[in-house]
């Protein structure tokens, strides 16, 4: 990658789940408008089906897809870790995703084990609690967000209650310079509702991305995370303002946080404005 480069795991907002015991979904997958693909080995199959699904995975790997592929692996305390490893190592994914991530040490040698970076997933109480050593380490690409598991750990039922856990994600994230953090899932594959006002709601929480149970969710999720039009015209009146001296737009005083707003959101639609503070 040149300096100007970017990982694309770490602008990526939709990404999609599919099972590695449905081959038959992978290019499938990797052709919908996911910005990236998750193909699963942990929960997503049955605990008799762990080979076999291994065996799918480096069958039907799709190696021409335009987006990048991860692979979830089954967690570092299964009998299962070190064989999904091995075959990540002759697969070479984007990245692995490592679901109940808790230490520094675990990306370490899913990393070391796999040959590429790691997603962790944070979907424990002691994820949680390790989130800056985890966050910190150079193996970690993004932290992914496990809501749902998370609340069984935690023993909570309302979404609500996770939100201290998504302000800690985000705090972490931004403390080691790591690109904002990935929401967890919305069950109600059908429901369009549901899945824009909890993508809604993670943007406005700093996260970057949420992740999708069916291909159905993701223009909501992509529609959610995009910036309306009413930010857009605000973002460009105040770079148009300038910022050599103090001024306001809408009544609004333009200092430098204000006008680096500006700028991030405009970058998502005409990314020439990166270069408007420079």
């Amino acid at each position: 990658m040149t300096a100007d480069s970017v990982n694309p795991l770490e602008t990526a907002v939709s990404w999609l789940f599919v099972p590695a015991s449905r081959p038959d979904r992978f290019a499938k997958a990797a052709a919908s408008s996911a910005d990236a693909v998750i193909i699963d080995l942990e929960d997503a199959v049955a605990a008799g089906d762990k080979a076999t699904a291994r065996d799918h995975l480096r069958a039907a790997w799709p190696r021409d897809a335009d987006v990048p592929v991860a692979v979830r692996v089954n967690g570092p305390r299964t009998a299962e870790f070190a064989d999904d490893l091995a075959a990540c190592r002759t697969l070479s994914p984007a990245a692995v995703v490592l679901p109940k991530t808790e230490s520094a040490a675990q990306v370490r040698e899913a990393a070391a084990a796999s040959g590429v970076r790691v997603l962790p997933l944070i979907e424990t109480a002691r994820g949680l609690v390790n989130l800056d050593g985890i966050t910190a380490e150079p193996a970690s690409v993004r932290l992914l967000f496990g809501s749902i598991d998370l609340a069984l750990d935690l023993g909570v039922s309302d979404d609500r209650a996770l939100d201290t856990a998504r302000a800690d994600l985000v705090r972490w994230s931004a403390a080691n310079g790591r690109p904002a953090p990935v929401d967890g899932v919305t069950t109600a594959v059908r429901d369009a509702d549901a899945v824009t006002r909890a993508a809604a709601r993670a943007r406005a929480w700093g996260f970057g991305g949420k992740l999708c149970i069916h291909p159905a969710q993701l223009p909501h999720v992509r529609a959610a995370f995009a910036p309306t039009e009413d930010e857009l015209n605000w973002a460009r009146r105040v770079l148009d303002a300038g910022h050599d001296a103090a001024t306001t737009v809408d009544g609004e005083m333009i200092d430098r946080p204000v006008v680096e707003r500006a700028r991030r959101i405009l970058h998502q639609v005409e990314p020439a404005a990166r270069h408007a503070t420079s």
